[in-house]
C-alpha cells in the first residue's frame, strides 16, 4: 500500500486515485473489527479521512478506478516542465531560447485543461476529461 495513513497521503504532490482507494478500504476494514487496536481519536480520523476521498471522487469521478492524477498546485511549474519533455516538447537539456520559456505561464495555461480539489486542506490539479 502507497500510504500507511492518512497523514502520509497529505500534501503529497502527487496522489494516485488507486492509492487512495486502498487506503480507504484499509481504514474501512480497520473501523469494522470490534477490537481495540483502534483508540476513539484515531476512529475519528479514519472515519474523516473515509469521507474526505469519498468526497474527492465524487467531485472528480469517472476515470477514478482507473487512475485519476493530482498534482499539488505547488509542484504544477515543475510537472508542466516533466510534462513538456515526457512528450516532447522539449528535450531537457535546452540552450537559449528554450531555456527561457515561462514555466510559470507555461504551468498557467496548461492548468486550464485540468480541475482544481482541494483535499485534506491541500489544493490539487486533477485531469478528469
Amino acid at each position: 500500500m502507497q500510504y500507511a495513513t492518512i497523514d502520509d497521503a497529505r500534501g503529497e504532490e502527487r496522489l494516485d486515485s488507486r492509492d487512495l482507494i486502498e487506503l480507504r478500504e484499509y481504514m474501512r476494514d480497520a473501523l469494522e473489527i470490534e477490537d481495540d487496536a483502534l483508540d476513539p481519536d484515531e476512529r475519528d480520523e479514519f472515519a474523516a479521512a473515509i469521507a474526505a476521498i469519498d468526497e474527492l471522487e465524487n467531485e472528480t469521478g469517472g476515470e477514478w478506478p482507473y487512475g485519476a492524477f493530482f498534482i499539488l498546485e505547488s509542484a504544477f511549474e515543475d510537472y508542466a516542465r516533466e510534462l513538456a519533455e515526457e512528450i516532447g516538447a522539449i528535450k531537457g537539456d535546452e540552450h537559449w531560447p528554450f531555456s527561457c520559456i515561462d514555466w510559470e505561464h507555461a504551468a498557467s495555461e496548461l492548468a486550464m485543461d485540468y480541475s482544481s480539489v482541494t483535499f485534506l486542506g491541500c489544493d490539487y490539479y486533477v485531469r478528469t476529461t
